[in-house]
């Protein structure tokens, strides 16, 4: 299964980001998503798992999304937060898969069995960080993470 991941859009959906995560089965959203009309456009590819973000606290529009969500892809236990402080200090065993943003620095660590990923901003730049976001291929036995640059 492909999966894209993304977070810090800020309100800007990138034309190449939206040609990277084309042919997607399921896309995650790491918050800080600033429109509403990003989670549609992002929707319309592929069924989302989104959190809110630091910067949509407040918006009416993202009252409704968790703080934290906990799901599975191909049987693999996913935690998606905003930020890696609010990862809980103790995850449940099962879990492989750790997601989040706020940073705006991609990065893919494996801690022991547990792939920690931060895919990056995906917005505007800030400093001089890149523009990226993550896809991953899910299976069964194996999960493959690459970031994707999206601007040079």
């Amino acid at each position: 299964m492909k999966v894209g991941v993304i977070s810090d859009t800020h309100g800007l959906l990138r034309p190449q980001a939206l040609v990277a995560l084309e042919g997607c089965e399921q896309i995650i959203h790491a918050g800080d998503i600033g429109n509403p009309g990003i989670l549609d456009q992002l929707a319309s590819i592929a069924p989302l798992h989104v959190v809110r973000g630091n910067n949509d606290l407040g918006a009416d529009w993202a009252g409704q999304l968790a703080d934290r969500l906990q799901f599975e892809l191909c049987g693999w236990a996913v935690v998606l937060v905003h930020d890696i402080a609010d990862v809980p200090a103790t995850l449940e065993p099962g879990v492989k898969l750790v997601i989040t943003g706020h940073s705006h620095q991609p990065g893919i660590e494996w801690r022991g069995e547990r792939l920690y990923l931060n895919p990056g901003s995906a917005g505007r730049r800030r400093f001089k960080l890149p523009v990226t976001l993550a896809l991953l291929e899910v299976s069964a036995s194996a999960i493959d993470p690459r970031i994707v640059q999206l601007l040079e």
